[in-house]
C-alpha cells in the first residue's frame, strides 16, 4: 500500500464538500483585514464578525490547508513551554496569568465549537507529559511539576507505576493536564462558515503583497486588489516581505507526522488504555495521539528546513525514523506499516511562547504568530486578545503576549 503524503484530515475529507471562496478583486474598504485563513484566521474572523465589525479574510491558497491541516488537532490547556523557565524569565505573576489565560481559551473554544454545532469530532482527553525511565529528564520534569503546583495550577503528578498501568510506557512519572482533541480542518471550515453567516467576507487564492500603515489606517495590497482598513491582523507566521524585521524573533524548522495503519487487536492489547495524548521531553520532542479508528498519530523528528527538491526523500527518511521511535516506545507496534506521512513548518519564538498582540514598530498591526506546539487553543487565545485590543478594552495580562515581552 503506497504511503500518502497528504495530512490525514485533508485526505479523508470529501473533495465535493470542501468550501470554495472567490478571489479578492478590485478596491474596497472595511474595518479589519485578516491575513491568513487557517484556524487562527478563521477564529479571528468569527470573533470580529460576531462583534459586528466589518471583516475581510484573505488566504493565499485555500482555507485550512497549511499549518491547520498539518497539525495534530489538539486543544491544550497549557503551553508547550516550561512554566519554570517562564517564571525565571518573566516572573511568577506574569507566568501564572499567561497559563491561566490559555486554560480559559481552551475551555472557551470547546464551548463555542459545541454551541455552534461545528462537527469536528470534539472529545475531551488528558495530556501526559512524560519522562522516559532512566533519563535525565525525570528530575527536570519533577522540578517543572513542583513549580506549577506551587503556582496553584490545576495540574497533577502521575507516579511511574500508575503511568505504566495507564499507558504501558515505562517512565519516571508524568504531568497530567487536560484538553480536547478535534479534527482541525473541520473546525477551521466550520468557523469560516459561521463567520460568513455573520457578515465576514472570505477570499481564497488572494496572497497579500504589501501592507502599509498610515496615520488614519492601513492599506493591504493583494494580488488583484487593495483593501483599506482600520487595522490588519497578521494570523500567519509565514514570512511576509513587509514584516521581515520580525523574523529574528521566530525560528522555523520542519516537523513530521505519521499515521499508522489500523492496529490489530493483539497489538492494541499491549498499548494501555489509549485514552491520553502523550508528550515526551526528548529533544526534539514527540507527540502521540490515538485516533478513534485504532490508528496512532505520532509526530516529531524535527530538522532544519528542507528545500522543496528534497521533500520526498525527507518524508521517506523521517517517516521511517518516526515509526522506529514509536516501536521503541511500544515494541508491539514494530512491523506495523504507516499509511500517512507529511511535513509541516514549526514556528517558535525565542522563549517558546506565542506572540499575540502589538509591536511598537508596526502601528495598526495585530499579530498572532509563533504557534509552536501550543495546539488549537492558540487560535482562540489570539482571537479573543486581538478583539479586545481592537476594541481598546484589553484584559489584565493581554499585554504579556505581545512582542514587548522580549523587546
Amino acid at each position: 500500500m503506497p504511503i500518502r503524503d497528504t495530512p490525514i484530515w485533508l485526505d479523508r475529507f470529501p473533495k465535493t464538500r470542501r468550501p470554495s471562496y472567490p478571489r479578492f478583486k478590485g478596491d474596497s474598504a472595511t474595518d479589519v483585514v485578516i491575513v491568513g485563513g487557517g484556524l487562527t484566521g478563521c477564529a479571528c474572523a468569527w470573533s470580529f464578525a460576531n462583534a459586528g465589525i466589518r471583516t475581510v479574510l484573505l488566504e493565499s491558497e485555500t482555507l485550512g490547508r497549511g499549518g491547520t491541516g498539518e497539525s495534530l488537532g489538539l486543544i491544550r490547556e497549557d503551553f508547550d513551554a516550561s512554566f519554570r523557565e517562564t517564571v525565571q524569565a518573566h516572573g511568577l505573576r506574569a507566568s501564572r496569568t499567561m497559563w491561566q489565560t490559555m486554560r480559559r481559551a481552551a475551555l472557551d473554544m470547546a464551548a463555542v465549537l459545541r454551541r455552534l454545532e461545528i462537527r469536528c469530532d470534539l472529545q475531551p482527553c488528558d495530556f501526559l507529559t512524560i519522562a522516559r525511565a532512566g533519563s535525565e529528564n525525570g528530575r527536570m520534569l519533577t522540578r517543572e511539576y513542583r513549580s506549577r503546583r506551587d503556582a496553584g495550577l490545576e495540574h497533577s503528578w502521575v507516579k511511574p507505576a500508575a503511568l505504566k498501568r495507564e499507558t504501558a510506557v515505562a517512565g519516571d512519572g508524568a504531568i497530567r493536564t487536560h484538553g480536547f482533541s478535534i479534527d482541525p480542518y473541520r473546525a477551521c471550515i466550520g468557523l469560516s462558515a459561521t463567520a460568513v453567516s455573520r457578515g465576514a467576507a472570505v477570499y481564497e487564492h488572494s496572497p497579500v503583497r504589501r501592507i502599509r500603515a498610515g496615520r488614519k489606517g492601513v492599506q493591504v495590497s493583494a494580488a488583484s486588489g487593495t483593501l483599506k482598513a482600520e487595522a490588519v491582523i497578521v494570523a500567519t507566521s509565514a514570512p511576509l516581505q513587509d514584516l521581515r524585521a520580525l523574523r529574528r524573533h521566530i525560528s522555523v524548522s520542519d516537523t513530521y507526522g505519521v499515521v499508522t495503519a489500523q492496529l490489530p487487536a493483539a497489538v492494541r492489547r499491549e498499548l494501555g488504555s489509549r485514552a491520553s495524548v502523550l508528550l515526551d521531553t526528548e529533544a526534539p520532542p514527540h507527540t502521540l495521539r490515538w485516533l478513534k479508528d485504532d490508528r496512532a498519530l505520532f509526530a516529531g523528528a524535527d530538522q532544519g528546513v528542507v528545500a522543496d527538491r528534497g521533500r520526498d526523500k525527507a518524508l521517506v527518511q523521517r517517516g521511517g525514523q518516526l515509526m522506529y521511535e514509536l516501536s521503541v516506545m511500544y515494541p508491539a507496534i514494530s512491523g506495523q506499516p504507516a499509511e500517512w506521512v507529511w511535513s509541516s513548518k514549526h514556528y517558535e519564538s525565542v522563549d517558546r511562547l506565542p506572540f499575540v498582540g502589538l509591536h511598537r514598530n508596526f502601528p495598526r498591526h495585530l499579530f498572532a504568530m509563533a504557534p509552536g506546539r501550543h495546539g488549537a487553543a492558540f487560535a482562540w487565545l489570539a482571537a479573543r486578545i486581538l478583539l479586545r485590543h481592537y476594541q481598546k478594552e484589553p484584559a489584565k495580562g493581554d499585554d504579556l503576549f505581545g512582542f514587548s515581552r522580549v523587546l
